[in-house]
């Protein structure tokens, strides 16, 4: 013990018994509960908040709160911990607010937990500015509660406005445990989500209320885990263990700003802006209809070992991501052939329409690689509503504010092709493209069949017609044509992509840097 701990003086014995009193709140469930919660592969929630922050700067508010037990004439006894603990701490130096259940006091249920506690550090991460990150492991209600409130209540989300928060600061939140109801959204409220695999589940009730409710026995990951959300995109991303979510976290806000007040942090350049790999000359193949890997060419183009992609496995035929161009962090939006084409689904419209809002807000520029054949077509489409998708996405544009730079390396049609970059007010799209690249209100190969189908059928070869038509009209939709009329700023040769878009974001840095200072 320190000596400053040492009690001693006229409040001998007050400062005992806060010593006593912050011993019972770090000994959390217990030791029994301790060891079951070691058993089962977990960390801790202590040992969660030191593995996230840099070691030694947590600051624990609300050491002593919880529910106190005394004798007959008052004297203190006991206290037993809520199962929230907040606080601030550091990552890589800055300053964060943490949020973090302690799964070993009564499952993190809202019956241990003092709302008041988990509300004021949210109020103060709005206030003071700061990052928030909530470290879920709660399995929300439960009808014991009607003991300690003797009858029930009308629901409510027990917090203040939460827009309030995620308009101002970045939220993130890790699901490493049965995320339940109040659990669920305090997950889903974030701008960035991440769940351990076979470990976490996020959903509305668990299966003990769907058998009761429905009378259907369905186990809880498949229920509420990684492969359900994979599909629903309510989370983002997921992990392979808790330390690879945690690192995830600290990876994302490395990205952003303290707030929506600040800048988001650069760091000094670590990749030659001049680097050009020669292999981008054929990156893209002659043969219309074969596919390439877009994230190669990412990694290409973009700062060696920067690209931090979100929603990997939703919606796939887009790619969204944070990255870094000459040590500037920015938002990079690339299709992926790979998957539907690339084209537009109503989950890639999702996904894109959210990566625009978090750039925008967040002061982060835009780089777009666009390879967009259009809008999916379909009756599943039409049932899934892509257009009202893709509609999303046109709002997302017209309110973003980043300086934006748009790479056209193969197509770029239709409705959705006209939502490669924003287009009104002080928007400028930096828009160039490679000599690889075709657009227009629909793909060559589609449009020769609509406009010629009785042509080509009557033709002694079908298949030779049709080739010999696309050839014709592909000649017509030469990018050279364009850049005649300045329809686009340039065509440039592959390999100087990575030097335009360093040169680029110089300049897009000092309008964010100006943006930042008006609105602070």
């Amino acid at each position: 013990m320190s000596r400053l701990h040492e009690p001693g003086g006229e409040w001998a014995a007050e400062l005992t018994e806060l010593q006593t009193r912050r011993e019972q709140v770090r000994a959390m469930g217990g030791p029994e509960a301790l060891a079951k919660f070691k058993a089962s592969g977990r960390l801790n929630a202590r040992e969660r908040i030191a593995q996230l922050l840099d070691g030694g700067t947590f600051r624990e508010f609300g050491q002593t709160a919880g529910k106190g037990h005394y004798t007959r004439e008052g004297a203190f006894e006991r206290l037993d911990p809520t199962n929230a603990i907040t606080g601030t701490g550091r990552i890589e130096g800055r300053k964060v607010a943490l949020h973090v259940d302690d799964f070993t006091i009564r499952a993190g249920s809202s019956e241990a937990t003092i709302a008041d506690k988990w509300i004021y550090i949210e109020r103060m991460a709005h206030q003071l500015r700061l990052p928030l990150i909530r470290l879920v492991d709660s399995a929300g209600g439960s009808v014991k509660l009607l003991m300690q409130l003797g009858g029930t209540k009308i629901p409510e989300y027990p917090t203040w406005p939460a827009n309030a928060l995620l308009d101002t600061v970045p939220v993130a939140a890790v699901a490493l445990g049965a995320c339940v109801g109040q659990g669920a959204v305090k997950v889903l409220s974030s701008h960035f989500s991440v769940m351990v695999r076979e470990q976490a589940q996020v959903m509305a009730a668990g299966p003990h209320v769907v058998q009761q409710a429905y009378g259907q026995s369905i186990d809880k990951n498949d229920l509420g885990g990684y492969k359900v959300h994979r599909k629903s995109a309510l989370v983002h991303n997921e992990a392979v263990d808790e330390a690879d979510a945690l690192a995830q976290v600290r990876r994302f806000l490395s990205y952003l700003p303290r707030s929506v007040f600040h800048l988001p942090p650069a760091v000094a350049p670590s990749d030659d802006p001049e680097r050009a790999d020669d292999w981008l000359k054929d990156a893209i193949p002659r043969d219309r209809r074969k596919i390439y890997d877009p994230r190669k060419i990412l990694d290409a183009v973009l700062d060696r070992g920067s690209i931090f992609e979100i929603g990997r496995w939703q919606g796939g035929s887009v790619i969204t991501a944070l990255a870094r161009l000459n040590g500037i962090p920015v938002g990079v939006i690339a299709n992926d052939p790979k998957v539907q084409g690339g084209a537009m689904t109503i989950q890639a419209a999702y996904k894109m329409e959210r990566h625009i809002r978090l750039c925008s807000q967040f002061g982060l520029p835009i780089v777009n690689f666009v390879d967009q054949p259009g809008n999916q077509t379909g009756l599943d489409a039409e049932l899934g509503g892509t257009l009202l998708g893709a509609t999303r996405v046109g709002e997302a544009l017209h309110a973003c504010r980043s300086p934006w730079a748009s790479v056209i390396v193969r197509r770029c049609f239709g409705m959705a092709g006209a939502l490669h970059a924003p287009k009104y007010g002080e928007s400028l799209n930096f828009r160039v493209a490679w000599p690889s690249a075709r657009w227009g209100s629909i793909p060559i190969e589609g449009g020769v069949m609509a406009a010629h189908k009785a042509e080509i059928e009557a033709a002694a070869d079908p298949a030779a017609k049709r080739a010999e038509l696309e050839a014709f009209y592909l000649n017509m939709t030469s990018p050279f044509r364009t850049a005649e009329k300045f329809g686009i700023l340039d065509i440039i040769d592959p390999r100087e992509t990575r030097s335009l878009l360093c040169d680029w974001v110089e300049d897009a840095w000092e309008r964010v840097k100006t943006d930042r200072v008006r609105a602070g």
